[in-house]
């Protein structure tokens, strides 16, 4: 138990080096707005955007890294999502895989009201709400969007990831990768993480001359 936890820590340490923007990410058409929202900035303790089903109270995902794409219009948001989930235990991924699982219902992005109040790092005073692009006046209630497009990337110790390699097939919004790829010290400069992280993106699905 111990063990999870210091690899959990690890990997949101690392992962809050990644910034605002996921690294080797590809943009997409249009505007776009990302900020991240897990794990939050270390001398923040507010709350941080998390995922549910519309109408739940109960059952949200916290994922260990979630960046947010803001689009859309004033009137008709909308959220792009990329989220990192470290899989200790083949009990953990499966639980994890079947949160962003495809399904019919809609899945929502709670973005609270003092996360969205607050600047987006230390360094920048912009409040986050602004800096979204799609959120017209300062809130005071937490903001509901709904998630337009998800990519999940699991990081898995590495003979779970050889396992799973070798005997399975992932959906198409799901990446992999051997956690040491997540832990390992600047792995935003990765070149390989970053050139899976531009697969990830939307734009990769279109063709560029």
């Amino acid at each position: 138990m111990r063990e999870n936890v210091s690899l959990d820590l690890l990997v949101k340490s690392r992962l809050k080096r990644w910034g605002q923007r996921p690294p080797g990410v590809r943009p997409r058409r249009g505007k776009e707005s990302w900020l991240r929202g897990r794990p939050s900035e270390d001398d923040a303790r507010i709350g941080s955007p998390y995922l549910k089903i519309p109408g739940s109270r109960r059952l949200r995902t916290l994922p260990d890294g979630l960046w947010l794409n803001f689009g859309g219009t004033f009137a008709e948001p909308f959220v792009d999502i990329l989220a990192i989930e470290a899989c200790s235990t083949l009990q953990n991924l499966l639980d994890k895989r079947s949160r962003f699982a495809p399904s019919t219902h809609s899945m929502m992005c709670v973005c609270p009201a003092v996360w969205l109040l607050a600047p987006i790092t230390p360094t920048e005073q912009t409040p986050r709400w602004r800096a979204t692009g799609v959120i017209r006046q300062e809130p005071f209630c937490d903001v509901i969007v709904p998630v337009r497009e998800m990519r999940v990337l699991y990081g898995l110790k590495r003979d779970h990831y050889k396992g799973f390699a070798r005997h399975q097939l992932p959906h198409a919004h799901e990446f992999f990768v051997p956690m040491e790829a997540l832990t390992e010290e600047n792995s935003e400069s990765n070149p390989a993480l970053r050139e899976l992280i531009a697969r990830a993106s939307i734009s990769a699905n279109f063709f560029s001359p």
